[in-house]
């Protein structure tokens, strides 16, 4: 059961201290810095939740840490504890709800003493209650409870962690419009319940500060704005106030939904996003400057003077709806007055709702009246809308015919204001939710429309309320029993218990702070009578000091014991240390100082794995903090040094720690080049020889650095051309530099694949494979808290500007999907398309309420289709986060939901099928057998020991699965048992394949090695070594195995003899699908660098014979055919290639798989996808996002 609360986060002041604009150390009261994630519960390696969100710290502290002499004082209102909401928006456009207390609380004396901070200093710090359900209030009261029995003087009688555990694990969400959910923090009793969910959207809100901050005029006047989707900036000094009101608006256009970027309250560092073009709703403290900011255009609301300005004209309602909704909301706010003229005594018999409340202060009925108010606006406004929808490829409603029968029955020329909403973006997602699916079932304005047209009264179409809910008490068993009468009291905010792991992890962190100071401490003389010639000796023996240092930490940074980690050393941490908090980059340069030397002295800079890592990150935080000083000789002597060290990769091939760079902004400046071309020169010990030779060689050492970047060919071209003719070389030597240039650049390509492209900013890339962030226990690096929260917001923007390209009304040509990188390659694939178009003719699946997590295509030869009676080829199965397995027919236009099978209590991760059954696999550690066609349950599979990760139907009612315990079992349906453990491996199995011909099982996963199994014989064949992380793809066919793996490379592998054919090493990122193009013998690879690539074998080996560029996301499906190859990627696109038939006698000469050409491929959606599965035989392919959403695609081909 889903529980109310998903985690209780405290944030504030952590170890790594941070400026707002992320200079590291402690710089006084007057700085404001970086907010951290301190504590969670539950904590950060449970599996029931996704973690919280990286921007949650920046977000709920938006102003930043404070520090401060004092603590509370209650003659200093500024010092009072705040308690107010946030809402955060995921990037599939769901919303997480945050309660937040923000009080000031002692800084931790570790913290105080490493970084001098004084003694008895207090700082800001935030404790927060997370849920994915928005009820505000009873999240307002669990977090003020805590906070009251934290520094209750009475105490409570149980840790304080331990009643956040109680509550956080222990307290379910209610089932809506059923249950209420008593529950007790110490002596509090609160409660809990959601309407039902056939009413209107759960909104635990009052609307009545909206209605109090804005007068009618205005609030209509807002409600426009948000309706035509313009860039709207609600300001106030009062957090609540930008939350309740911005949810509040967002509940007021119901039906519709707000469609892009929504920040109720804005980190104030964020402050320049206001600028962005595209539509957008914030919320911004009104103590933030933006007079340095050009709002042209954006709507301004500011709720404490009752203000709205803009430059741009909002179009005004139209009448006779705006004196209607004007005059009921007047009713509803000013009934005296309204109603002043009316008889006290009900002589005419009305029933006029608002009469009957008029003398009640605001409560939950004002807050119904006021949004059935504006849903009648929509009713009166959208008159007759049904009869003017279209369900085809191109058009969902046909706008002009709408406004012409209006036009006609107003007497009123074309009304600007309908015709732009008509046209938005929130009114063609509400007519695309409730094509062809079964939302429409519960739409309110239609019902409403209907009962409005038989006299009926509005409050009708809500669900009336039969019977009192159920009451589910929420009990703590703790409570009473241990009788000691013991009472935990506090004077802070306690600290949660931490791990070995954390407790030495901050203690090395601190280390380093406080070794760092005390160098830099060095600086200040001691004594303000010393000479200017003596502080410059006692710089010099500083510097001399700091150098010998860094050389020793150097030293013992690359003799660290293999199973030591760099990353989490003393060395690493103080070396660090040094460079980010030395103004005058003493530490940066004398870094790489001591790099230089060490390799001048014999050193060949071969690296391990760990200490590559370590290494690259220290070079790019030197650089960074050279490039902040305009500190050139550091730049350019780090640039050298990083061309000179190098780990090798799996094929024992030399990765240097310069192609690792690239994300540093320095590369692009020309001033930069131009600077060390001239230093060159100047070093160059030819003095004699030839100008125009002596230029042309520096600019050769200039191209070779930029080629080991992975600088763009044509960047690096423009900066090498523009040097070149400043110093007049000749046209013969530019041309050889040009030829020159390419072939590098080609080189490197060829092996390491296409760069991800320019720098955007100094941030680390975020991991851009959805499956790779699905992981449980994947370990991502943490980012600085601003620049999480900024690619937060950016991440918003994105998907805002991606659901405007593809709306219905603006159809994207397929061309323009991809990056322009590897110009050849793509004008290949654009030249082999020809005139074919994007196809429109997607269909949306609506029915799972999570994201879709598998996803499953019934094709012929599983149901033994032979002669094409079979109904149920062609069937996709979907499994959800949302516990339930759901069958579509495609065949069945606007009704393609057949069944949903409910059973599993956690997310699907596999499903198969056959003739008569389906199978699924769940995180809930069991397999379910299903009846196809009477949809029940018919066997629960229960023996793994861990989440279920793949299945399969075999002949005679056999059911194969494969789990995270590493275990391989075969499963008999007729008698509900496991038949036999078939496989067993060290880790946790992650692909699997089975040849139920022969008996031979494939199966790989985390411990990298894919093992062979014969079945039949009841023994291991071979454990098959090579790869040097997760194998994620496998695929057999016949004596011949293919692996895909997170170490880059696929593998080729003959079973019978357990031997390694190929290994293919032309990707950049991890692979995530493999496929066997039986037809042709060849090989295609799909991974997380966008890149499609297609292997030939011939009588020098297997080579890559073709690379297709169109995907800009990692490849998530590839499922090849005789004459067809179906493609889907993570960003939603997809692609169909064909493979013309060879027309009979004519010469088999050239290469077969280069011959398959793109076909066909839809315009791309703005959700993020986790599966996709092809249907080749109906020329399908249908994609599972993680809005919940299926995207199935026909591309309607006529051969």
């Amino acid at each position: 059961m889903a529980r109310i609360f998903e985690y209780f986060v405290v944030c504030g002041l952590g170890p790594e201290i941070r400026t707002l604009d992320g200079t590291k150390g402690y710089h006084g009261t007057e700085y404001l810095y970086l907010p951290s994630l301190l504590d969670q519960y539950p904590p950060l390696n449970h599996t029931l939740y996704p973690p919280p969100p990286p921007q949650l710290p920046t977000c709920v502290l938006p102003a930043g840490v404070e520090l401060f002499p004092s603590g509370f004082d209650s003659n200093d209102p500024l010092s009072y504890p705040r308690s107010y909401p946030i809402v955060l928006t995921e990037g599939d456009g769901s919303k997480i709800y945050v309660s937040c207390i923000t009080f000031r609380d002692p800084v931790c004396e570790d913290i105080a003493e490493a970084y001098r901070i004084p003694p008895n200093s207090f700082a800001d710090k935030c404790i927060c209650v997370v849920s994915r359900s928005p009820c505000f209030r009873v999240l307002r009261e669990a977090l003020e409870e805590i906070f009251a029995l934290c520094f209750s003087p009475s105490g409570s009688s149980k840790p304080l962690w331990d009643v956040i555990a109680h509550i956080v694990s222990n307290v379910p969400l209610p089932t809506p419009g059923k249950e209420r959910v008593l529950f007790a923090i110490d002596n509090c009793l609160l409660s809990v319940e959601v309407p039902p969910k056939d009413g209107l959207p759960h909104a635990d809100i009052s609307f009545q500060p909206l209605v109090q901050c804005l007068d009618v005029d205005n609030l209509i006047k807002l409600f426009t704005a948000v309706l035509l989707e313009r860039r709207i900036l609600i300001r106030s000094n009062k957090y609540s106030l930008l939350t309740l009101a911005s949810e509040a608006i967002c509940h007021l256009i119901y039906p519709f939904r707000w469609q892009h970027v929504y920040i109720p309250l804005l980190f104030f560092s964020g402050v320049d996003y206001i600028d962005a073009p595209t539509p957008y709703m914030m919320g911004l403290h009104s103590g933030v400057d933006t007079s340095n900011l050009g709002m042209d255009g954006v709507v301004i609301v500011d709720l404490e003077f009752n203000q709205i300005t803009t430059t741009e004209e909002i179009p005004p309602i139209p009448e006779p709806e705006l004196s209607l909704l004007r005059g009921e909301i007047l009713k509803l706010l000013h009934p005296n007055v309204v109603g002043i003229d009316l008889m006290r005594a009900n002589f005419c018999g009305s029933s006029d709702q608002n009469l009957k409340i008029i003398n009640k202060p605001w409560g939950e009925d004002h807050d119904l009246q006021l949004r059935l108010i504006f849903l009648k606006f929509f009713a009166s406004i959208l008159a007759g809308y049904r009869n003017f929808m279209e369900n085809n490829a191109t058009h969902v409603f046909n706008t002009q015919a709408f406004l012409k029968k209006r036009s006609r029955s107003t007497n009123q020329p074309s009304e600007p204001m309908i015709a732009q909403f008509l046209d938005s973006h929130g009114f063609l997602d509400y007519l695309e939710s409730g094509l062809g699916s079964d939302e429409n079932n519960d739409n309110l304005l239609d019902k409403l429309q209907d009962a409005l047209g038989r006299g009926q009264n509005p409050l009708s179409i809500l669900p009336s309320i039969l019977a009192e809910p159920e009451i589910v008490t929420i009990s703590d068993p703790d409570v009473g029993v241990s009788g000691s009468g013991a009472k935990y009291t506090y004077d802070r905010f306690p600290s949660n218990v931490r791990t070995e792991e954390q407790e030495e992890k901050r203690k090395q962190i601190l280390a380093a702070v406080n070794g760092a100071i005390e160098y830099s401490g060095r600086q200040t003389p001691s004594s303000p009578s010393i000479s200017s010639l003596e502080r410059a000796a006692e710089r010099e023996r500083m510097v001399l000091d700091i150098k010998v240092k860094l050389q020793g930490l150097w030293l013992r940074l690359l003799k660290l014991e293999a199973g030591e980690d760099p990353l989490s050393s003393f060395e690493y941490g103080t070396i660090l240390a040094l460079i980010e908090s030395d103004a005058e980059g003493i530490g940066g340069s004398g870094f790489v100082e001591c790099i230089r030397e060490h390799i001048n002295s014999g050193w060949h800079g071969q690296l391990t794995e760990e200490q590559f890592i370590a290494v690259k990150e220290l070079l790019k935080t030197a650089i960074s903090r050279a490039t902040s000083r305009n500190d050139v000789l550091t730049i350019r002597d780090a640039l050298e040094v990083s061309a000179e060290m190098y780990k090798k990769d799996a094929n024992n091939v030399p990765d240097y720690v310069q192609r690792h760079l690239i994300s540093l902004s320095i590369w692009e400046e020309l001033r930069f080049w131009e600077g060390y071309f001239d230093y060159l020169v100047e070093q160059s010990s030819d003095k004699s020889a030839n100008y125009a030779a002596l230029v042309t060689a520096q600019l050769i050492v200039l191209a070779s650095h930029m080629a080991g970047l992975g600088l763009p060919d044509n960047d690096a071209w423009y900066i090498i051309e523009t040097i070149a003719e400043r110093n007049n070389i000749g046209y013969k030597l530019l041309i050889k530099l040009r030829g020159l240039l390419s072939h590098i650049h080609q080189l490197r390509i060829n092996y390491w694949g296409v760069s991800s492209g320019k720098p955007q900013s100094l941030l680390p890339p975020v991991l851009s494979s959805p499956r790779l962030k699905d992981a449980a226990d994947e370990n991502q690096e943490p980012l600085e808290a601003s620049g999480v929260g900024r690619s937060w917001v950016q991440s918003m923007f994105s998907r805002d500007t991606s659901s405007r390209t593809n709306s219905f009304s603006r159809v994207r040509k397929w061309a323009s999907d991809g990056a322009a990188e590897n110009g050849n390659a793509r004008k290949q694939d654009m030249s082999s398309a020809g005139q074919k178009k994007t196809q429109t003719n997607v269909r949306i699946l609506r029915g799972h309420s999570g994201p879709v997590t598998a996803l499953h295509c019934v094709t012929r030869r599983e149901v033994w289709d032979l002669v094409g009676d079979r109904e149920d080829a062609g069937f996709f199965i979907s499994g959800s986060t949302d516990c339930t397995v759901k069958i579509w027919d495609p065949s069945l236009r606007g009704s393609e939901l057949r069944a949903t099978l409910q059973g599993h209590t956690r997310t699907i991760r596999a499903i198969s099928s056959d003739r008569g059954k389906v199978v699924s696999g769940s995180d809930d550690l069991s397999v379910i057998v299903w009846d196809k066609q009477t949809t029940q349950l018919l066997e629960e599979l229960k023996g793994h020991d861990a989440q279920v990760s793949c299945v399969r139907m075999l002949s005679g009612e056999r059911v194969l699965t494969a789990a995270h315990d590493g275990t391989v079992k075969m499963w008999d349906v007729r008698t509900d048992t496991c038949v036999a453990t078939v496989g067993r491996c060290s880790s946790a199995v992650l692909c699997m394949e089975y040849d139920d011909t022969s008996g031979i099982l494939a199966a790989a996963g985390r411990d990298a090695v894919a093992n062979i199994w014969d079945i039949r014989a009841g023994r291991q064949m071979h454990k098959l070594l090579g790869h040097t992380k997760w194998i994620r793809s496998i695929r057999m066919v016949g004596d011949t195995l293919i692996t895909g793996s997170d170490d880059w490379t696929a593998r080729v592998w003959t079973v019978s003899r357990g031997t390694c054919d190929a290994v293919l090493a032309c990707h950049a990122g991890p692979l995530l699908c493999v496929e066997y193009s039986a037809s042709d013998k060849g090989i295609i690879t799909g991974s997380t660098d966008g890149l499609l690539r297609f292997w030939e074998n011939d009588e020098e080996g297997i080579k890559c014979v073709k690379n297709v560029t169109i995907h800009t996301a990692p490849i998530l499906s590839i499922n090849a055919g005789e004459q067809w190859l179906g493609v889907g990627a993570a960003d939603n696109s997809m692609s169909l290639f064909q493979r013309p038939q060879e027309r009979l006698g004519a010469p088999n000469i050239g290469s077969k798989m280069s011959g398959w050409q793109l076909y066909r491929t839809p315009q791309k959606t703005n959700a993020v996808v986790r599966c996709v599965v092809s249907d080749l035989e109906r020329k399908r392919i249908c994609s599972g996002g993680r809005n919940g959403v299926l995207r199935l695609w026909e591309a309607t081909i006529n051969i």
